[in-house]
Parts: C-alpha cells; structure tokens; sequence
C-alpha cells in the first residue's frame, strides 16, 4: 500500500493524544503534507456544514476531537459532555459517507463500559449495564457513534472501526485542574506541593478504586496499527491488561515527583467506577498491538515534561 498519497482528517490532532498520533503517522510512512488537523476556531464541528467542508477529498478520519475531563468536569457539564461529543461525531460520520471516505476511526472511551462490568473487561460485555453515573452522558454519547458506525457499515458499506482506549497519559497531558485527568491531576497537586514545601496533599477519594494506564506513545501507535489492519465493525480494547489501585498510583507518583509530605484522601469525594482492567487480547491478535512502557517508566517520563513545561 502506498501511504504517501493517503490523506487523513486528523481531528484532535493539536490536542494531547493527537499531537502523538500525528507523530506516529508520519513515522509510520505518511506525508506530512497529506494531513489534515482543522483548528476548532475555524471549524467548529457541532456544524454539520463544517464536518462536510472537512471531510471533503479524504481517504481515512481519525476522529479524536471532544469535550473530555475528569469527574469533576463531567459533574459540572453533563448536558455540553453528551450534546458536544454526540453531535461532532455524527455529523463527522455522516459527512464522511457522503464524501465517500474510505475509512473512519473513531476513538470511544472506556467510561463507556457497565459500572460493574466483569473484570478484565472484555469487548462483548460492553452492554451488560449502565456506564458509572459520574460520567454516563459523556460515555453513553460515545457508546452511540458504535452503534453508528456498525448501523452505516450495514446499509452503507461504511468502513467505521471503534477503539476503547484505556486511560492515557504521558507527555503533553491536560494538567489544567478543571479537566485533567487521575495522574496529571496528581502530579500537579505534588509538584506544587514539593515546591512550596506543603505538608500534604488532598486526594479525591478513599484510594481503592483500580484504574488501568496506558502511556500515550503507545497508545498513538496503537491507533496507527489500527487504522492500517483493522477493518471490522467489533470494538476492540486498547491497554495494558494491568490494574493498579488509585492509593497505589499515588504512592508511585510522590516517589516520582520527590514529595515527602502526606497523601490525605478525602473520602467524602466520588471514587468514579470502581475497577477498569481490559481484556487486551483482540488487538494483539487483530492487529499485533502490544503496550511495551511500563507505568512506573512512563511516570516518570510525565513528570519530568511537566516539570521542564511547566
């Protein structure tokens, strides 16, 4: 296949995974020149004549682009978390058939799995129940570009692919404490510590929930590996198979950061879903994806961008 004269909408793509994803494209053997990342400024994709304009004379979309944030974000916004996401992706969907592209990814989330979903979680039990309350509206908006995209490859013939990617972090994350996520959060929260000499930190939380993590590089070229060798409507997990409690990750996060003082955990506060550990099977055999950096490697990495960046 010759990828060079391949042209690819890249939404999202001057955002954290994006930037990563871009990266990986042109490593992976696409022409720079042939990718396409729109500026939200300028095309405001809740407009569906926006999504057409973009989508025009594209082979391949990855959809990244969204209104995402932490448990506090989607606390405080869940009418603009469900309304942004499921707008952007249908009209970018539907605008990509009619413009005849040849193959959509879309990025879903892990949110979207049952609340006590059976662990590890496995793609087929992706509808056993309702997704943890504290982010439903922003899961069950990306649960239905699924169901759009298995809908359009059944009247249409519409290549759509869907990828679950396990929390991600890494390098360039969102630390902005009204929309970041578990680990940026802390790392913040430590690295402001340690420098003005704080006693203790706060942590939302009683620290036994169990998040998965996977680092954002290879995340990227998982993504990538995808959009070159996957061509089915099933869903497929992206992550490492590894959980680790919240008490623990804060524990691995001060040793990386250098903080002394106390992790004090507020109890009072939501913990989010309880476990999230994926089944990663499928995208290993589906398409020879295998997450290779290990949490503590990539905590690491993080918290020394952030402390050069920051």
């Amino acid at each position: 296949m010759n990828l060079t004269d391949k042209r690819i909408l890249l939404t999202g793509g001057s955002g954290f995974v994006g930037a990563h994803v871009f990266k990986k494209l042109i490593l992976g053997g696409f022409a720079k020149e042939n990718i396409f990342i729109p500026k939200k400024s300028e095309y405001d994709l809740r407009d569906k004549n926006k999504a057409i304009i973009v989508t025009k004379k594209i082979d391949y979309v990855i959809h990244l682009a969204g209104n995402v944030g932490g448990i506090k974000h989607n606390q405080l916004y869940p009418g603009e978390m469900f309304y942004d996401n499921i707008t952007i992706g249908v009209n970018l969907i539907e605008a990509a058939r009619r413009n005849k592209v040849k193959k959509f990814l879309c990025i879903g989330t892990i949110c979207s799995y049952p609340k006590l979903s059976p662990i590890p979680f496995a793609e087929e039990n992706l509808w056993l129940g309702y997704p943890d309350e504290t982010n439903a509206p922003y899961a069950i908006a990306k649960l239905s570009l699924l169901v759009m995209l298995q809908a359009y490859r059944k009247q249409y013939g519409f290549n759509g692919i869907y990828l679950l990617p396990v929390n991600m972090y890494g390098p360039g994350d969102n630390f902005d404490p009204k929309k970041s996520h578990v680990i940026a959060a802390l790392i913040k929260k430590m690295v402001w510590a340690k420098e003005n000499k704080l006693k203790s930190v706060e942590i939302w939380g009683n620290g036994t929930a169990t998040r998965e993590f996977l680092y954002v590089e290879d995340a990227a070229l998982g993504i990538v590996k995808a959009l070159k060798k996957y061509n089915k409507s099933d869903p497929i997990n992206l992550g490492v198979g590894k959980e680790i409690s919240i008490k623990k990750l804060a524990e691995k996060i001060k040793k990386a950061v250098g903080f002394k003082g106390q992790l004090i955990w507020n109890k009072e506060m939501p913990n989010g879903q309880p476990r999230r550990c994926l089944d990663v099977s499928k995208a290993n055999k589906e398409f020879g994806f295998k997450a290779k950096t290990k949490l503590t490697k990539g905590l690491k990495k993080t918290v020394d961008w952030y402390i050069k960046n920051s």
